[in-house]
């Protein structure tokens, strides 16, 4: 199974001129959504790492399912002010505006090694805040794995420090 075929295309979404990927008719297809989990844990083949880190929603629908199957912990990037205890937050730019995510203070020990995992690398900002999220906790990037990656959007260029993986290119 080609994993490209499982994902719809939407034409001039959110805008016009903008081929929006939309992964939900690839969740809903149990062989689909298995090959791609399968396809991110593969890419972990020989890293080395402690935790999971998924930004929200996306990045937990593929983060956690591959955290549990390697027995490795999960970190939820979430949106400012949705985190119950004390936090560490970063602001990065968005196309049209800014906004804040955040990770709980003690979800990462100093010294531990952490593989983010998402849906999407476009222009790779929202990533590279949460790389710099971990790092201020005193963590370690050993990887990002990302089931797209919109190629045109060079957001690879932004994460040039960090390895980057990804399952489909367009």
């Amino acid at each position: 199974m080609d994993l490209r075929d499982a994902i719809r295309t939407i034409p001039d979404f959110p805008q016009p001129g903008v081929l929006f990927r939309d992964i939900t008719t690839m969740l809903k297809d149990p062989d689909a959504l298995q090959l791609a989990v399968d396809a991110i844990k593969e890419k972990l083949d020989g890293v080395g790492f402690d935790l999971v880190l998924g930004p929200e929603s996306r990045g937990f629908i593929f983060g956690v399912p591959v955290a549990y199957s390697l027995h490795k912990g999960f970190i939820p990037v979430r949106k400012a002010g949705k985190l119950p205890a004390a936090t560490i937050s970063k602001s990065y730019d968005l196309e049209y505006g800014a906004s804040v995510i955040e990770i709980h203070k003690d979800a990462i020990i100093p010294g531990q090694k952490v593989v983010v995992i998402d849906d999407l690398l476009a222009t790779g900002g929202t990533c590279r805040a949460l790389a710099e999220m971990v790092e201020d906790a005193g963590g370690v990037i050993a990887a990002m794995v990302f089931l797209i990656e919109l190629e045109g959007l060079k957001g690879r260029n932004l994460l040039g420090k960090y390895k980057v993986d990804s399952i489909i290119k367009y």
